[in-house]
């Protein structure tokens, strides 16, 4: 049975850190300050990365922008073939997102798929002014016609290859790796 395993080191914590500062003073500029944004983390790594943009955006400006959750598992296209009975977690979002600017937060941007299903999440709580999409890893591959607008890293990849990242908050270790399938 084929095993994944780790083929290369894309970012240890230093970069991963290095990327998310970056990607903070990008939304700043951007925005022109941070007064009407709102960071909303796509579960799972999405939240812990919209947090910490949230922290570096604070040191910066001096304003931490609100920090919600949002869960897609109902929004996937591809839900009847996840389970007969998906796991469905909370979304929060902290104010009314009516008027304001959503920065959508997650971890890899691949088929484009999860970002849409997000898209229709946020469409349905509320009109914000815009949207925007910030994400820690671009790896190409698009199905759907999505673009990041804030990209902490651009890899290109195989199809045959995994982008994992692995947050200390979520997985006790803090990097990200390109894994692939070998035989054992």
């Amino acid at each position: 049975m084929p095993a994944l395993v780790d083929k290369t080191v894309l970012m240890d914590s230093k970069g991963i850190r290095r990327a998310l500062m970056r990607i903070s003073h990008e939304i700043i500029e951007k925005n022109k300050g941070v007064d009407n944004i709102v960071l909303v983390g796509i579960r799972t790594r999405g939240v812990p990365i919209a947090e910490r943009l949230a922290e570096e955006i604070e040191g910066i400006e001096g304003t931490k922008p609100p920090v919600g959750v949002l869960d897609i598992t109902l929004y996937r296209d591809d839900l009847s073939t996840l389970s007969y009975q998906p796991i469905v977690r909370p979304t929060q979002l902290p104010v009314d997102i009516t008027g304001k600017v959503i920065v959508l937060v997650d971890d890899v941007l691949y088929t484009g798929r999860t970002s849409r299903a997000a898209l229709d999440a946020i469409i349905d709580m509320g009109r914000p002014r815009s949207i925007q999409l910030a994400v820690l890893i671009d790896r190409g591959h698009r199905e759907l016609p999505i673009r990041a607008d804030y990209v902490g890293k651009n890899v290109p990849t195989s199809s045959k290859e995994v982008v994992s990242v692995q947050l200390d908050s979520v997985d006790g270790n803090e990097k990200v790796v390109i894994r692939e399938f070998k035989e054992d």
